[in-house]
């Protein structure tokens, strides 16, 4: 069976991005993105809000054509490419793109039949209103939270919404050099 993971970066403070959406205060670096990259290995699906899913599209497309390509950014290009695409949204009515699918209601069902049904496991790229979404349906199966040392102070909290307890299980963590910490947790 499959699961469904979150990967988020989030503030010390609970926050996934600033006031107006800014992602600005992220931190990469290549021992970031390595060990991102050994969870998109494990998933051949990727879940979008639609907002996420412009930011991508305009992006990973066109890193083939960019000479000063990284491997990182060439890995996931790649990995872009071949996965499965689902962007999830109850106003928008069409995608630009007909190789990616929209899903717009019933998303409980949708989501069992792809956990069920053969292949890696789904990750939520970013996307905190899908993933509140998720999160109140009882969807989500991991959370990778690079948590970065940076305080907001407002903007898009990671958890909003939720009406009972979810215990989890820290699976591992890992501090790098730039002072972010990836924590994957399991429900």
């Amino acid at each position: 069976m499959k699961n469904i993971v979150s990967l988020m970066h989030m503030s010390l403070d609970g926050f996934v991005a600033s006031p107006k959406g800014e992602l600005d205060w992220i931190k990469f670096d290549d021992q970031v993105f390595s060990y991102i990259d050994t969870f998109i290995s494990e998933a051949d699906t990727a879940f979008y809000g639609p907002k996420t899913f412009q930011m991508m599209e305009s992006h990973w497309p066109n890193v083939l054509k960019d000479p000063k390509a990284t491997g990182h950014q060439l890995t996931h290009t790649r990995w872009y490419e071949k996965a499965s695409k689902i962007v999830f949204s109850k106003k928008q009515t069409e995608l630009d793109n007909h190789s990616v699918r929209l899903v717009r209601e019933n998303i409980p069902d949708e989501i069992r039949n792809l956990k069920n049904g053969p292949g890696k496991n789904a990750m939520i790229f970013g996307s905190p209103r899908l993933v509140h979404s998720f999160i109140q349906l009882g969807l989500t199966d991991e959370f990778l939270i690079m948590l970065n040392p940076v305080i907001l102070g407002a903007g898009i909290p990671m958890f909003e919404g939720m009406d009972s307890k979810m215990n989890l299980r820290l699976e591992h963590s890992t501090e790098f050099k730039s002072g972010v910490v990836g924590l994957h947790y399991i429900k």
